[in-house]
């Protein structure tokens, strides 16, 4: 009889590591050009550093294969991270991210565009369907980044950036990790912190000039690069992080 009871206790055992608890994140993503708010189809025109004005009519780029580097040095990977913020949909400009594991985070890298894999991968269904107007039928890519506008200094008056292409010598692909100035995300159960970013258009056109045709981008090549230089180098910022 013991020894059943013994046997009956060991079966009865839960082995199983407790679960991990998880959190949430949202990445806030506010859009300006220099110092002002950005504004589709803004009367007054903005300005670049050379001096070129310009008016914006569509905004909208893809952000990716998010990951969140912990204090101890580990990362978290964002599985099927894709999203597309456009600014003319205010609620698209809000990233939330769920099932975190809870833990102090003092580092964030994602990317600008679509990686390869799912550059070719066929056609796909939530931010990266094509409705979305972010996919070249004749390319078979993705739009990475899509602006356009106008200005009296463009040739044709109008300014059309699209950025894309995957395939060297042409990858427009970029990964960025903004600095979060020293501060740390502290994802827990019972609060939802937030990141908030300052995306800088006006970033793109550092060294672009609009009388210069060459400089305005429809598919993948040296002028995409260019400007997909730029971006990576200092368009996103983080300006500040909600506890919350």
């Amino acid at each position: 009889m013991c020894a059943t009871v013994l046997l009956s206790s060991c079966g009865d055992q839960d082995n199983s590591s407790p679960a991990t608890e998880t959190g949430t994140l949202d990445l806030e993503m506010e859009h300006i050009v220099g110092t002002q708010a950005l504004e589709l189809n803004r009367a007054m025109p903005y300005t670049t550093a050379a001096g070129d004005q310009f008016k914006v009519t569509t905004f909208n780029y893809y952000i990716s294969n998010i990951k969140l580097k912990k204090a101890d040095g580990t990362e978290y990977v964002q599985p099927d991270s894709y999203y597309l913020v456009k600014e003319s949909i205010a609620n698209s400009k809000r990233l939330a991210l769920d099932k975190i594991p809870v833990g102090d985070y003092t580092g964030i890298t994602f990317t600008i565009g679509v990686d390869s894999a799912r550059n070719v991968a066929g056609a796909q269904m939530g931010a990266l369907d094509p409705s979305n107007n972010m996919f070249w039928d004749w390319n078979s890519g993705y739009i990475f980044l899509k602006m356009e506008g106008t200005s009296d200094q463009a040739p044709s008056k109008s300014l059309i950036f699209h950025v894309g292409g995957f395939k060297k010598p042409y990858n427009a692909i970029r990964t960025v990790s903004p600095s979060l100035n020293g501060k740390t995300v502290l994802v827990r159960t019972d609060h939802s912190p937030e990141m908030h970013f300052h995306v800088d258009l006006l970033k793109l056109f550092t060294g672009i000039r609009f009388a210069d045709a060459s400089s305005n981008s429809h598919s993948a090549g040296p002028s995409a690069v260019r400007i997909a230089d730029n971006y990576a180098a200092g368009m996103f910022t983080v300006d500040h992080i909600h506890a919350n």
